[in-house]
């Protein structure tokens, strides 16, 4: 059932207080009620740069994010707006606003830092908003980017490949689209007199400067890091939607009132965002909704707040835990329910609950790989198997009581007459044993047409006959129309009639462990089929994110060496080769990695 979603304005998700970052409770309750995928668009820039007003229109509204007029500024931490998508039904726009960079009140620029970082993670399009044109004044105040790689970890911990090539060579799977937005751009868009367009005026202003200095050094460290880490990437200019005088009153003005020009800008803006803006997507292909992009927040503020560097592995690890927690209890409940609509107890075999028990958990298991991931050496798959296997031997327990239960009722309804009889002496008189046999036949043949007594039956009837043995041979010895000799034929009748109901008794119960022990083995192998066919689905998913990244990192170093810049392009090349030998490991056998023992 999808969420409806009933923000009529902005609250803060991240607050920045006092220079230390916290969430918000109300804000993570929305994002815990959301269950669409989310599509998160976030803005960073410098404060008073009309970051807000975008977002607003992102929104539908003309009000809503705070827009700052005055050199202060207004949005502090980072406000979120979730909205229904416009051009997805089954998704939900997260609007993230984040407060403007370069505050001349902050004093200390750390916070920029974090919050610049936070929007790349929590992000699917990363909207960069700057004043006028590209230029190296504009490069530099983009200096965060540069310090991505002192602000954000991929990995947990480094393996062998680690030591030989950056560890900000991974960014680039995971990393949102990158969006430059540049307002009240007053330049004509050509290049060498020849018209160009906006993303080709983006590709332009990065290119490489040839030179070793440290200036070309300094000229060159944005531009590497936006193409290494945003291969995807666009441009938007805004011509100035008023005059100056007017930009204070900008959310009061009716669009007629607005350069013609920015108006259609800005809409060309948001069409771009609501038809290009992916659902945000984890490792793996997992898409996020309200509560993973819930859980990726409380990771991340986490870790900063605690002087760690957030890592994308711990937090996606960290929304594992608790998805795959949740669902082996998901997968419990299904195998429950499916038990309580289908057994009726008492069985009438062994078989014919193990049966049941089969379909009930091949579909648990299903429930369970389909909501689960990134289960690190199948912990959570093998505590199910044993909350499954638990589950098994508790219905056999209940099914061998209420057997019991059934039977036992059965024996003292049947019998009880009999041995009132006896009590009576009616049996204690010649003859009386021959009659007593025969009554007691016939009783055993009425238990034994009785409906629904489940697997206890002979144990119960055998058990009981047992327990009147005395009264039995006391019968046959009072009996004095039989002879001595008959007497000792059949008390050797009857232990013969006993040894072989005690024999048929284990073959019994050598077949119900038998039958437990093929319903064990397949339930193994149910385990380790549906988890080979998600690893071999995983593997697939895999190996596609890294043909993609493996694509882009040759589109950019073919562009390095087309620019002359053979370092750089070497050092591409050490990571593609990286990247190429993982891709070989994804093929290592399956059957060798896939156990629920």
């Amino acid at each position: 059932m999808e969420s409806k979603i009933l923000m009529t304005g902005p609250m803060c998700l991240i607050e920045n207080t006092s220079g230390r970052l916290m969430t918000n409770p109300e804000a993570l309750k929305i994002l815990s009620a959301i269950t669409q995928p989310v599509v998160v668009v976030a803005i960073v820039g410098l404060y008073r740069t009309g970051k807000s007003y975008l977002m607003n229109k992102l929104a539908g509204k003309k009000k809503g994010f705070s827009l700052g007029s005055t050199v202060q500024s207004h949005t502090k931490g980072i406000w979120m707006w979730c909205v229904s998508h416009p051009k997805k039904p089954d998704h939900i726009l997260v609007l993230l606003d984040t407060e403007g960079l370069g505050d001349v009140e902050k004093g200390d620029n750390q916070n920029d830092s974090w919050i610049f970082a936070l929007a790349i993670l929590l992000s699917s399009t990363f909207v960069y908003n700057s004043m006028g044109t590209i230029n190296q004044q504009a490069m530099d105040q983009l200096h965060y980017v540069t310090e991505l790689t002192d602000r954000i970890r991929s990995k947990s911990s480094p393996d062998e490949n680690d030591y030989e090539v950056d560890e900000s060579a991974d960014f680039v799977s995971f990393f949102p689209d990158f969006v430059w937005t540049l307002r009240d751009f007053s330049l004509d868009l050509e290049a060498n007199g020849q018209p160009i367009t906006a993303d080709e005026y983006l590709e332009y202003s990065l290119k490489l400067k040839p030179g070793t200095s440290q200036k070309d050094k300094n000229f060159n460290l944005p531009r590497l890091c936006i193409r290494k880490f945003f291969p995807k990437k666009k441009c938007f200019v805004f011509d100035r939607p008023v005059h100056r005088k007017k930009l204070t009153q900008l959310e009061k003005l009716h669009d007629e009132e607005l350069d013609s020009e920015f108006v259609l800008q800005v809409a060309n803006f948001c069409s771009y965002i609501f038809t290009h803006s992916k659902t945000k997507i984890l490792s793996g292909g997992i898409k996020v909704n309200g509560p993973r992009l819930e859980s990726l927040v409380l990771t991340y503020v986490s870790a900063i707040s605690s002087g760690d560097l957030p890592c994308i592995e711990n937090a996606v690890l960290a929304l594992a835990q608790i998805e795959n927690s949740a669902a082996v209890q998901k997968a419990i409940a299904h195998y429950d329910q499916q038990m309580g609509q289908k057994v009726q107890l008492p069985m009438e075999t062994l078989q014919e609950l193990l049966d049941l028990h089969r379909d009930s958990e091949r579909e648990a298991i299903e429930v369970f790989i389909r909501s689960s991931f990134k289960d690190v050496d199948h912990l959570f798959q093998k505590e199910l198997a044993a909350q499954l296997d638990k589950k098994r031997d508790d219905f056999c327990e209940q099914n061998r009581k209420a057997s019991s239960d059934r039977c036992s009722a059965l024996l003292q309804d049947i019998f009880s007459p009999l041995e009132e009889e006896v009590k009576e002496g009616i049996y204690s008189k010649p003859g009386g044993y021959r009659l007593f046999i025969h009554k007691l036949q016939d009783l055993k043949k009425k238990f034994y047409e009785e409906p629904n007594k489940g697997i206890q039956a002979e144990e119960m009837l055998q058990m009981y006959l047992q327990s009147k043995e005395s009264m039995t041979d006391a019968i046959l010895q009072t009996d004095q129309t039989l002879t001595t000799k008959e007497k000792e034929i059949e008390v050797e009748r009857v232990k013969a009639e006993s040894a072989q109901a005690s024999a048929k008794m284990l073959e019994e119960m050598q077949r119900k462990n038998e039958q437990m022990m093929e319903q064990k083995e397949r339930s193994y192998q149910e385990h380790v089929k549906q988890l080979t066919e998600k690893m071999e689905r995983d593997r697939a998913q895999l190996l596609q994110e890294q043909e993609t990244t493996l694509a882009l990192k040759l589109q950019e170093q073919e562009r390095l060496l087309k620019e002359g810049f053979e370092n750089e392009s070497r050092r591409m090349q050490n990571e593609i080769q990286i990247l190429r030998n993982a891709m070989k490991n994804v093929f290592f056998p399956l059957s060798r990695r896939c156990t629920i023992s």
